[in-house]
């Protein structure tokens, strides 16, 4: 027997996803939100990104706190974030990758991470960021008939 909540969806479950799924969703979608530290508290900024086999890619300004931050410490600790989850139906997925943040400085990366990932708003966007993964989490939310077996 199949129980509705009062929204009148399907009882929802959460399914942990493993690293290799998290990475191919979070490639899916071309923007997430960077954590970082500034002046001693997290700091969240929206980016567009790419992932580059289990690199997160993201380019910023010279002059921005998330910058700063990574200049400042080269093992830098951030989180990254992406997301597809339906406001209405409450059902999708959301990642979420933790490691350390690192300047791109290789001419030939730099160039090419250039023409692959251009913001979204105008600007010089002259630094690129590699986010290497420590940790890869993730949750599916689905309905809770939809799993198979």
């Amino acid at each position: 027997m199949n129980r509705f909540p009062a929204d009148g969806f399907a009882a929802r479950i959460a399914i942990d996803l493993q690293r290799a799924e998290a990475l191919r969703l979070l490639a899916s979608v071309s923007y997430g939100r960077v954590v970082f530290t500034r002046d001693a508290l997290p700091a969240v900024r929206p980016v567009n990104h790419l992932v580059d086999g289990e690199t997160i890619i993201v380019r910023t300004q010279l002059t921005s706190r998330l910058t700063s931050a990574v200049r400042a410490d080269s093992n830098v600790v951030v989180a990254y974030e992406a997301d597809d989850i339906d406001p209405i139906r409450q059902l999708g997925w959301s990642v979420v990758v933790t490691g350390i943040a690192r300047t791109v400085t290789d001419p030939i990366r730099v160039a090419r991470y250039e023409k692959l990932l251009r913001p979204w708003v105008d600007g010089a966007f002259d630094t690129v960021v590699a986010i290497e993964p420590t940790l890869v989490t993730g949750v599916r939310l689905m309905a809770a008939n939809s799993r198979s077996a």
